[in-house]
């Protein structure tokens, strides 16, 4: 038997990147995987059907996490279709890119409408019933930013850092009650979000890690799933750090 079979995860953000790889690897440790997505339903029916064709139950729902009010109508479907959310990936985040003295405020807003309020937003939702049930698994994806600051990136950077205080301070009230809550801080990782990054700008990156490289985001697919698993059961409130060396 697969190390997560029976269990319900939702995972936010999980049509590209670091998300659509975590929903990959939960649907092959036997997880029934639903997610979130905010804009592409081809991109949606695409993972669905990847994620199905491993052998589990899977849907996306249309729902941005930055809405309350979606967010919450969102978790009333996916616990009529699946029953109560059992693993819980924070992964939905996005970036408005400025040095601080340029960056907007709407800028700023649009960062922690998704990155932290959406935080809040589905982990408030879906954490009655790992109460309820006594077991839950809760990881929050932060950044290497959230650790060390970037330039051009307050406003991410802001998000990440309060996503680990949120972690620790999230593990230190439901540990009792059988929920785990930890975080993954990426460093920077082949995706889409990347891609944008002038090419000069990548290779200073790489010569700034140890390990010479970007990462893949099946390395941190991997980090989540063990999170979420049986054998983290004694972890929380911790950060785990998946940087190639770049942040020790």
């Amino acid at each position: 038997m697969k190390e997560l079979q029976g269990k319900v995860c939702l995972v936010t953000g999980a049509t590209r990147g670091i998300g659509r790889a975590t929903a990959l690897a939960l649907a092959d440790a036997g997880a029934d995987v639903i997610f979130d997505y905010a804009h592409s339903t081809e991109q949606a029916r695409e993972v669905e059907g990847l994620l199905r064709d491993k052998g589990v139950r899977a849907q996306g729902y249309q729902a941005s996490v930055a809405s309350a009010d979606e967010v919450d109508a969102m978790i009333a479907q996916c616990v009529s279709d699946f029953g109560p959310v059992s693993i819980l990936v924070n992964n939905a985040g996005i970036t408005r890119d400025r040095s601080f003295v340029k960056m907007t405020r709407q800028m700023w807003d649009e960062v922690v409408a998704v990155n932290l309020n959406g935080l809040f937003n589905v982990t408030h939702a879906v954490l009655p019933g790992m109460l309820e049930s006594g077991w839950g698994r809760i990881v929050n994806v932060s950044s290497i930013v959230g650790q060390t600051g970037n330039f051009g990136q307050a406003n991410y950077a802001a998000t990440k850092g309060a996503t680990i205080a949120f972690t620790m301070t999230l593990a230190r009230e439901v540990a009792k009650k059988g929920v785990t809550v930890n975080a993954v801080a990426p460093g920077f990782i082949d995706t889409d979000m990347t891609k944008d990054v002038p090419a000069a700008a990548l290779d200073q990156v790489k010569a700034m890690t140890p390990m010479g490289r970007l990462g893949k985001p099946e390395e941190i697919a991997d980090a989540i799933v063990f999170l979420a698993g049986p054998r983290a059961g004694f972890i929380t409130g911790q950060v785990l750090a998946v940087n190639g060396g770049m942040y020790m």
